[in-house]
Formats: C-alpha cells, sequence, structure tokens
C-alpha cells in the first residue's frame, strides 16, 4: 500500500549538502505536511508514494533552500542611494541622515516586502535581518511566507526608531513578544557594533541571549579604521573587548569579520564562534578581502550574507557564493581555496547552524522542513554540466531558480512568484519611497 503524502519532487540531480559532497542522480523527494518524508530513487518514491501534487525538474538540480545570514532588508528602499563611497563616509554622510528623516514602521514594512520578494526568487527561503521596527519586519516577512530572524537592533545614540539602546530592547522584546510561535518568525539580539554599542549594553545583550537562547549577531572587524580606532580609544581590539565582556560564544555571529589577525581568529575559534561572510558588501565598500580559508581552517562555521541592498546592491547569494569562491582563491594565491561544494554549504547548512535552526533547515534531510530550491541548468549558458554544484557556484545566476518551497509551500513555480504580493501595488510604494527620499 502506498504512503499518501502532499508533494513529491523529481529532480535530475539532487544536492542535499548532509552527508558533504553528495550529489544524487535522478533521485525524489517526499514532502507530508511541510516536512522531508524522504529522499529516494524516483523509481522506489513512485512505488512507495501518493502524491496529491508531483513536480517534475528534468533539467535541474534541486538544494535547500539558501540562507541569507546577514541583511538590512527594508534597506532596500536605498538601494543605489549613496554608492562608490568608504564605510563611514556611507554611514554618517548618506544612510543615517536618510533613515533618520523617513525611517518608520510603514517604511519597514514595505522595504522589506521588496527585500522578500527579492530574495525568494533568488532561492532564499531564510534570512538574518538586523534592523528597525522588527514588528514591521515581521509582518512583512510573514505575508511573504519567508523564514526570518530578526535582530533586535541596540544603538546608543537616538534614531527615528528608539532613544537609545534600553528604548531598543524594550520595544524589540515587546515586538518579539507578538510574533512568539509563529513558524517562520524568530528572533536574535543585535548589538549593532563595537563602535555604536556600550560596556553595559554589551552585557545586558549577552544576559538576554542567553536567558531567552537567542542567537547575538553584531558586526565586527569591518575596516581597519574600526580596528585603528578601537585601539586608540579602548587600548585593545574590538573583539578582545568582546571577550571580555563575555559577548563571544556559541551563539555569536560576527558579521564580515574582514580585518584579522591571529588572535582574533583564535578567540573566534577558542569561543567557538560563527561568521556571517559578506564578500560583495565588503568588496563594494573597500573593507578589504576576509580571511575565510583562515577561518574555516580553525573549525568556525562561516555562512554568507547579502549585507543591505543599500551597500551590495543585491540581494542575491548565488552572486555571493561565487565571489566567497573566488575572493578565497585571490586572496591566498590557491585555486583549491573554497571549492564549490564548501560555497553551497556555507549558503545553506553553515548559515542554518549559526542561527541555531540546523535542526529544522539547512539541507535535504527527512524530518527537517521542506524548504527548498530548484535551479535549472538546461540552458544554451549552463551546458555542457559536467558537475551541477561547480555549476551552481561558477555558471548559474538567481535568473535559473524556477521553483521555490518554504514550509513545503510554493513561493516560486516554474519561475512565476506565487506570493501573497502584488508586483504594481509593490513598485507603487517603492516609487512613492523614492520619491519622498529624494525631496
Amino acid at each position: 500500500m502506498t504512503e499518501a503524502i502532499d508533494l513529491l519532487i523529481h529532480a535530475r540531480w539532487t544536492v542535499p549538502v548532509e552527508p558533504a559532497g553528495t550529489v544524487l542522480d535522478n533521485h525524489s523527494i517526499a514532502v507530508r505536511d511541510g516536512r522531508i518524508v524522504a529522499t529516494l530513487p524516483r523509481s522506489e518514491a513512485l512505488t512507495r508514494f501518493r502524491a496529491a501534487r508531483q513536480v517534475e525538474l528534468a533539467e535541474h538540480v534541486l538544494i535547500p533552500g539558501l540562507v541569507n545570514l546577514h541583511t538590512h532588508a527594508a534597506m532596500s528602499l536605498m538601494r543605489g542611494l549613496a554608492d562608490d563611497l568608504p564605510l563611514m563616509r556611507w554611514l554618517q554622510d548618506a544612510i543615517w541622515p536618510a533613515e533618520g528623516r523617513h525611517v518608520s514602521p510603514a517604511f519597514v514594512r514595505d522595504g522589506t516586502l521588496l527585500a522578500a520578494a527579492e530574495m525568494l526568487r533568488g532561492g532564499i527561503t531564510t534570512c538574518s535581518d538586523m534592523y528597525f521596527y522588527p514588528e514591521s519586519a515581521a509582518a512583512a516577512f510573514a505575508e511573504a511566507g519567508m523564514r526570518a530572524v530578526l535582530g533586535l537592533v541596540m544603538l546608543e545614540f537616538p534614531t527615528s526608531y528608539a532613544s537609545d539602546a534600553d528604548d531598543c530592547l524594550r520595544k524589540g522584546l515587546a515586538a518579539r513578544e507578538r510574533w512568539l510561535g509563529h513558524p517562520l518568525i524568530s528572533f536574535s539580539i543585535a548589538p549593532h557594533a563595537p563602535y555604536t554599542v556600550s560596556d553595559t549594553s554589551f552585557i545586558r545583550a549577552r544576559a538576554l541571549a542567553d536567558e531567552l537562547r537567542l542567537p547575538l549577531h553584531v558586526h565586527i572587524h569591518e575596516t581597519a579604521d574600526e580596528i585603528h580606532n578601537a585601539l586608540a580609544t579602548d587600548g585593545q581590539r574590538p573583539l578582545a573587548r568582546l571577550a571580555r565582556l563575555g559577548l563571544l560564544g556559541e551563539n555569536f555571529i560576527g558579521v564580515h569579520a574582514v580585518q584579522m589577525d591571529e588572535s582574533d581568529i583564535e578567540l573566534l575559534s577558542r569561543y567557538n564562534c560563527s561568521i556571517a561572510h559578506c564578500p560583495t558588501s565588503n568588496m563594494k565598500l573597500a573593507s578589504g578581502i576576509a580571511p575565510v580559508p583562515r577561518l574555516l581552517d580553525a573549525g568556525l562555521r562561516v555562512g554568507l550574507g547579502t549585507d543591505g541592498a543599500a551597500s551590495n546592491n543585491r540581494l542575491d547569494l548565488f552572486q555571493e557564493m561565487r565571489h566567497a569562491a573566488l575572493l578565497a582563491k585571490v586572496g591566498t594565491l590557491d585555486a583549491t581555496a573554497v571549492p564549490a561544494h564548501a560555497a553551497l554549504r556555507m549558503a545553506t547548512l553553515a548559515g542554518a547552524q549559526a542561527l541555531g535552526l540546523d535542526a529544522s533547515i539547512g539541507s535535504i534531510t527527512p524530518g527537517k522542513q521542506a524548504d527548498l530550491c530548484a535551479i535549472r541548468l538546461g540552458d544554451l549558458e549552463s551546458r555542457p554540466c559536467f558537475d551541477p554544484v561547480s555549476h551552481l557556484v561558477y555558471v548559474a545566476g538567481r535568473e535559473h531558480v524556477t521553483h521555490v518551497w518554504v514550509n513545503g509551500e510554493s513561493r516560486v513555480d516554474k519561475g512565476v512568484p506565487l506570493l501573497h504580493i502584488n508586483d504594481s501595488e509593490l513598485l507603487r510604494a517603492v516609487s512613492v519611497w523614492q520619491t519622498k527620499i529624494v525631496n
């Protein structure tokens, strides 16, 4: 007797990510109640299961949904606002003033909807966000049907969102309370950076993260100036300060980690931290090349992030995989650094592990949520295909994504988004915000 399931996906190739390096030919994925039931050869699947829906992916590779480990989703409304500037000029002269004038619950909702629509179309099913008004962001991600970990941002100085770090936390924790238990929405504690957060606030952030069992999401060691200024003001490197304050630990996600010496890497390794590597943003802001091969050799979990669209300017993890692999090679003069399978793992399972979600997502494993992405490799520009994983990193782009599922629910089908968002309405809202920002 056959088993009734909701969905049976037949793919030319399946890359489950676990076990590492595995590529399955002509396998099928069975999904029931939003979870993966089995991964098995197509012939066995057809005799074992009776599916309400079957999807044929004869020229495709099926992978876990991509995990964007660091972004500022609502900043999509500032895409291209202040390009070709170094980090602190970009922040102080352009971004922070624009945020002070325009950021509001409505801004965050519309900007997050725009970001979610872009990410889902590119195979990103989960993101770790850091921005103001997390309740508005949660509503937008839930409406889009996308999984999100929302950072409760902390800054010492007044913003349009809050008066100080304590006010940030008070508002953020209230938003978390209202969204507790939602199947797609969870939270992290997100003190912005060592140069914007005090010792007292960092200590409180660690206490809350421990109490609530949440990730700590912090920008670290992004630029050489950041290190220079920290040595001048604190007499120590930022990571050494964070270690002294008790911030480092298994739930710590350090974003960027570009300007690193051996003492920094040793600290991160000792405390079993994770890194969100944002190669495109690091290049665009001329921050430098993160020492990813050394971080991986030290046993650190390294996931991939897009950063915000204001500093990238795409929310595109296919681009990040390719840039991560190529930068690692040119930075070390070692063509074997960060091979394709490693880059794919960074974009999937490593990000899930950093967020503490790897029991649910990040690989195609029975029992996990059916967050999946299919990429077509049958076009002229992707033929011949000798190695589908190599093609994912060095050939394919988000334009080749044809199907996306979150919790087994279709979000993109044959290249057509199936979102609870009307493109025309969203574009009208974006146009209104563009007019406001430039005037």
